[in-house]
């Protein structure tokens, strides 16, 4: 079996980015969206009202604000990101709208949170799914969880290389089965406590004016809003929506707006549901179980169901919420390349992370994000704990930007109609999420609250340096292209078509004209009158941003044509014969190397030439930002047994 046999068995085989029917076919309509892109944020409240509840200690009665506090801001963190859906619909959300209408330092800052977040996303999801399974299992148990958690994380990893949706399909009978039993219990779970409902609000009125008078209001609130921050968790996820818009189907702005509409409804559903459970079954911790694990069987058994029914219908409820969390681990895996993409579309991050896999994912992304996501779960030891401490701050530091940049944005805009409106719903948002994000901090730093702090400014920094790095290059190339431009045409006009019998020197070249021409003018010099033919080739890469935006694929094809047919005007100018072959796909190296068979087929008596940057302080680290494709290529050619001769250009 050989490479390419291997891979498309192992991935899956190759998509025609430029056939209708393939985009077609990859984009997400709103249903699977809610599954693939909203599982994170209904999957948080697996853990995130939890932790809430847990912070409020013996003052359980806080748990009716709780839980209406919490639908609240689901509803209100949604309908803001609806904003950003509407302006913003080529994707890109917290990253993009902070760059935009703050800065393009206020967008790194957020980019780089949304980075760490997605690979937090994998982590926390597949360690809270694999602590709801060990739930039904023996406490001498629990050493094995991390070793499982690696290994989902890689399986989940495998099945994003193959692609989003495929991923997506696999798991929506997961998903469903979280969301009718989690449906079922709830609702069980209230009505059978309907009597003493009438008279929970103003119990839990008279209990809280108790503790003020024990105590001090000021107690009261602080007490209130450490819990209410606590469980930030339970908001995670709300944003992948609005960073994923190019992957939904049209009408995307319509597409996505329904997606969050099913996520704001079923979070705030499942997770004020979940607290409200918690406090009218009076919930209490027990070792190696989730208070989900815990109020799910005192609520089957009050149903009915005893001894190996009551285990059976638990295995099953927590199964589907492990797997649900195994689900939204995957928001990570799509969300998070998409972000990479978008940073180094900007020269944030390498360009690498641009590029299309032939499954049309950004495999660099993906592999980045599943390596990372093992890094840390085995670093945190799989602790939902810790690692919801380090969720959470990242996610509400982006909330925060990207409401920040709407408030902007309608400061801005005051003659449009609905300004007021929006403004004073973004600014909503922006204080619920800010005063979050400030509680979190102060009340979690030493507790692990640091890490993200400081891996988060790591990130930043080494953005800094690869942005600086790319923008020096790019000055430099830019100096080299201003020598070549005074290069004059010549007098002659027509074309000139080559003879296939003629010796023919065949150029690679990429977007730099400087480059093209410092290769053709150097083997003018060393080879004097030798070539009587020029062919020139170029193969255009189709990345994230080629194929996720409007109308960019013609526009790609008219921007490689142009830039080839300079080089063919020049040639003909001067009286030499001259070609131009072009390619289009996701592996630049495969299609220039497919074309070069071509031309060695059309010419015979040809020899390959290209440029290749050469920098002074050259290290791994340069090598990692620049893609090595003129060596690649020509190993390919050697192979093939075509010469190829690569012509350094010191920059």
């Amino acid at each position: 079996m050989n490479t390419k046999k291997l891979r498309e068995w192992f991935l899956g085989k190759e998509l025609d980015p430029f056939k209708l029917e393939t985009k077609h076919s990859l984009a997400l309509v709103a249903f699977l969206a809610w599954v693939g892109l909203g599982a994170d944020g209904l999957s948080s409240s697996a853990y995130g009202p939890e932790e809430a509840f847990k912070a409020l200690g013996v003052h359980t009665h806080f748990g009716l604000y709780l839980a209406i506090a919490t639908a609240v801001t689901v509803f209100i963190i949604s309908l803001a990101y609806n904003q950003i859906i509407t302006l913003f619909p080529s994707g890109g959300g917290g990253y993009r709208i902070a760059t935009s209408l703050v800065g393009p330092y206020a967008g790194l800052v957020s980019g780089a949170a949304l980075i760490v977040d997605y690979v937090l996303t994998i982590a926390i999801s597949v360690a809270s799914g694999v602590d709801a399974l060990f739930s039904l299992l023996p406490v001498g148990l629990q050493g094995s969880k991390l070793g499982v958690e690696c290994i989902l994380a890689a399986i989940l990893m495998w099945m994003n290389l193959r692609g989003a949706k495929e991923s997506i399909k696999i798991l929506i009978p997961i998903f469903l089965g979280f969301v009718i039993t989690h449906v079922v219990l709830i609702l069980y779970g209230v009505f059978a406590h309907a009597d003493g409902i009438p008279a929970l609000l103003p119990d839990t009125i008279a209990e809280t004016k108790q503790l003020a008078n024990d105590t001090s209001w000021l107690f009261v609130v602080a007490l209130f809003l450490k819990a209410y921050s606590l469980g930030g968790g339970t908001y995670t996820g709300i944003e992948a929506v609005s960073n994923n818009v190019q992957s939904l189907a049209e009408p995307r702005v319509k597409t996505g707006k329904m997606t969050m509409m099913y996520m704001a409804i079923s979070l705030a559903f499942m997770a004020g549901g979940i607290i409200l459970l918690y406090l009218l079954w009076s919930a209490k911790p027990v070792e190696g179980q989730t208070l989900n694990a815990v109020v799910f069987r005192d609520i089957a058994r009050d149903m009915g169901f005893t001894g190996t029914s009551l285990g059976i219908v638990l295995t099953v409820v927590l199964a589907f919420e492990a797997g649900l969390l195994l689900v939204a681990a995957n928001t990570g895996f799509l969300g998070g390349p998409s972000v990479l993409a978008n940073m180094a579309a900007d020269s944030w991050m390498p360009h690498k992370f641009r590029y299309l896999s032939t499954r049309l994912v950004t495999q660099n992304g993906v592999l980045l994000m599943g390596i990372s996501a093992l890094a840390i779960l085995y670093w945190s030891g799989g602790k939902v704990d810790l690692l919801v401490v380090l969720y959470s701050i990242n996610v509400f530091l982006t909330f925060s930007l990207s409401l920040f940049g709407l408030c902007i944005y309608w400061c801005r805009h005051t003659n449009d109609s609905g300004w007021l409106k929006g403004l004073l719903l973004s600014g909503l948002g922006l204080l619920v999420t800010i005063s979050i994000l400030c509680v979190t901090v102060i009340a979690k730093f030493e507790e692990g609250g640091w890490v993200t702090l400081l891996i988060t400014g790591l990130v930043i920094g080494l953005s800094v340096f690869i942005r600086n790095h790319y923008r020096e290059t790019k000055e430099k190339i830019k100096a080299v292209d201003e020598i070549f431009a005074n290069q004059p045409f010549g007098s002659l006009s027509g074309h000139i078509k080559p003879n296939s019998d003629d010796q023919t020197a065949v150029f690679i070249v990429g977007s730099s004209r400087g480059g093209g021409l410092h290769a053709l003018l150097w083997v003018q010099r060393m080879f004097p009158n030798h070539f009587k033919n020029f062919i020139f080739v170029n193969a255009r890469t189709v990345d994230a941003q080629g194929y996720g935006g409007e109308n960019t694929l013609e526009q790609m094809r008219t921007e490689a044509n142009l830039s080839l047919n300079y080089f063919v005007n020049f040639c003909q100018s001067h009286g030499m014969a001259a070609q131009s072959y072009v390619g289009f796909g996701t592996d630049a190296v495969e299609e220039i190397f497919e074309l070069c068979r071509k031309i060695q087929d059309d010419f015979p008596n040809a020899i390959f030439f290209t440029s290749k940057l050469i920098f002074e302080a050259d290290n791994w680290f340069i090598r990692l930002l620049h893609n090595q494709a003129a060596l690649a290529i020509q190993r390919k050619l050697h192979l093939y047994g075509l010469q190829m001769v690569i012509l350094p250009m010191k920059v």
